[in-house]
């Protein structure tokens, strides 16, 4: 009688080197969340910044995965995972650190080439973190195991937002309210609106200073650390990968659904603050929507999502998933952008479940029966990371229509321009699903 033997996700022999770099998940996690608040808090302590000038932030923060990726992919092929773990790690501490001269300075795009430089690091994490999970272990469990290491990124994801609300939002001085709900900033001298300001830089300066030293030792830890090597390690000729890679147009069309899928989640989570902010208008700060707390809800979505479809891929169709999870996305997407006031924004923070397995799942699927050219297609897959950069510019442009205010013109008669810019997300995650479908048909054939 024949037994199926069940493969595990992690083998007892690899399960801490598989620790080790899951741990780095939640490090550019803790990078990312940090980060994604910091649009919001640039624009209100630079009330010069337009909307659009101040999603800069995170133009400089997701153009590092493009510019980075390539060339960590090219390292590691020449040195080894390990050499570009460690190169990572100190490109992230370095940009950390660059944040204390920016804040002396008072210059913002001080901290945009600070920002660029931490996410230098972090290609270099992602480029060899990822295919290194895959590989670590059988590829039939392949996709669940970088779902199951991809599931700890939202824990530093969480204390990265909770790090922002409590000592970076919660600390500026640019917003503070008086009773009637009028910005006491504005009713200042200029010396105290200075004092301010350089108080508020150097509060977003900290995080960033502390979070590099944390770094740093993580680091130390990593060189003391052996990382086995792959069985696909340098067998394949760098032309070769490509000339696979292009061929290849279940890959090609993930890295087209990556680059959406990034794009939705940064503007989700970046302009949930301005989205509250519209809701909160002409409210006394002790009645005002708290916009991080609900950053922090739908990132508890987001990681219970993770496990959820974690599950689910045991006894489906991982690209059957994908394709579920975003058509939900779309569906509440679509609410966030209709339904008014604390209903809608309930609706946006939903869209975080859907979103939860799609980083992962794209990755698994568009690497899949890959050799040694995964290398490669991972900064393929990572460069895609540009979504990020790119899409919340444009709905910054929305959100400038009318002027610098979240509501200036209404769409339809009745949907205000911020809730009109989520259209941009909801367009995102609809090719998402398009990718689920079309792979999960190829899949069955």
């Amino acid at each position: 009688m024949n037994q199926t033997i069940k493969k595990p996700v992690v083998s007892k022999q690899l399960l801490f080197p598989f620790i080790i770099i899951t741990s780095l998940f939640a490090l550019w996690g803790i990078a990312n969340d940090l980060t994604n608040p910091m649009v919001s808090a640039f624009k209100k302590v630079m009330p010069e910044l337009s909307n659009m000038q101040a999603s800069l932030v995170q133009f400089a923060f997701y153009f590092g995965y493009f510019f980075m990726a390539l060339p960590a992919a090219l390292f590691i092929r020449k040195f080894s995972y390990k050499s570009g773990i460690i190169l990572g790690l100190c490109l992230y501490a370095i940009g950390a650190f660059l944040f204390y001269p920016a804040a002396a300075f008072q210059e913002f795009n001080y901290f945009l080439v600070s920002l660029w430089v931490i996410t230098c690091g972090l290609a270099f994490l992602e480029t060899t973190s990822n295919p290194l999970i895959l590989a670590l272990g059988d590829k039939e469990t392949a996709t669940q195991r970088l779902n199951l290491a991809q599931a700890f990124n939202p824990i530093g994801s969480l204390m990265g937002m909770i790090v922002a609300q409590q000592f970076v939002i919660s600390a500026l001085r640019s917003d503070d309210k008086n009773e009637a709900g009028e910005l006491v900033y504005d009713t200042l001298s200029e010396t105290a609106k200075a004092a301010v300001r350089e108080n508020d830089l150097g509060v977003i300066s900290v995080p960033y200073i502390l979070l590099g030293l944390v770094v740093l030792a993580i680091m130390v830890i990593i060189i003391f650390t052996k990382i086995p090597s792959t069985s696909e390690e340098d067998k394949m000729g760098l032309s070769e990968s490509f000339k696979k890679l292009f061929a290849n147009s279940n890959y090609k069309q993930g890295v087209v659904a990556q680059a959406f899928y990034v794009g939705a989640q940064i503007m989700c989570w970046t302009y949930i603050f301005q989205y509250v902010d519209n809701i909160n208008e002409g409210l006394p700060e002790s009645e005002a929507l708290t916009a991080t707390w609900f950053n922090v809800a739908a990132m508890i979505i987001f990681l219970s999502g993770r496990w959820i479809g974690t599950g689910l891929m045991k006894t489906m169709n991982p690209s059957r998933v994908l394709m579920m999870f975003g058509i939900g996305g779309v569906i509440f997407t679509a609410g966030a952008i209709v339904l008014p006031g604390t209903i809608g924004l309930y609706s946006l923070v939903l869209v975080s479940l859907f979103m939860s397995i799609m980083f992962p799942t794209i990755y698994g699927i568009a690497l899949k029966d890959m050799g040694d050219e995964a290398k490669i297609g991972s900064a393929g897959l990572v460069m895609a990371i540009v979504g990020g950069a790119l899409m919340p510019i444009l709905q910054g442009s929305i959100l400038d229509w009318g002027g610098p205010g979240f509501s200036d013109v209404k769409i339809l008669g009745f949907i205000p321009e911020v809730n009109f810019s989520f259209i941009l997300p909801l367009i995102c995650l609809a090719v998402v699903a398009r990718y689920g479908m079309v792979t999960y048909k190829k899949s069955k054939n």
